[in-house]
């Protein structure tokens, strides 16, 4: 279902998903942008964009398949965000998600973290995942 986005007035708007991933320590994967990709070097919640014809959690276990080679459980659908980046707008729908996995393979990314949710903040995360930190510092009672 796709609500809780604000289209943009012009046509340029990307619909991604992202996986706030969780290990069994409780523990939250960032992803590093590589110095090729948009926004380089910015922290980011995994994910990608969501093809014709695919449900957003499809996307989104395609996509962490494909850029991390992580098999994930996605559990629970979050607040969407829109952002707009000026010449590119997304609406970003984010997803909690677990793994048994404990160590990634980055096909894109340059490095990964591991993180409580405490220490999150401290990273140079990409703009448009700012708010979801906010919502995991609000969830946190739910991680446990």
């Amino acid at each position: 279902m796709r609500v809780s986005c604000l289209y943009p007035t012009f046509t340029s708007m990307l619909w991604v998903t992202c996986a706030v991933i969780r290990n069994s320590q409780h523990q939250i994967l960032a992803v590093q942008r590589s110095e090729k990709m948009r926004m380089p070097l910015k922290w980011e919640f995994p994910g990608g964009k969501v093809e014709a014809g695919e449900t957003e959690e499809e996307a989104l276990i395609r996509e962490i398949q494909e850029e991390l080679g992580l098999n994930i459980q996605v559990e629970k659908r979050m607040q969407p965000v829109h952002h707009d980046y000026g010449d590119l707008a997304i609406c970003l729908v984010p997803f909690w998600a677990r793994t048994r996995a404990v160590a990634p393979i980055l096909m894109e990314h340059t490095a990964y973290r591991w993180m409580p949710p405490e220490l999150l903040p401290d990273l140079d995360w990409a703009a448009a995942d700012i708010p979801i930190v906010r919502q995991i510092q609000e969830a946190k009672a739910w991680l446990f």
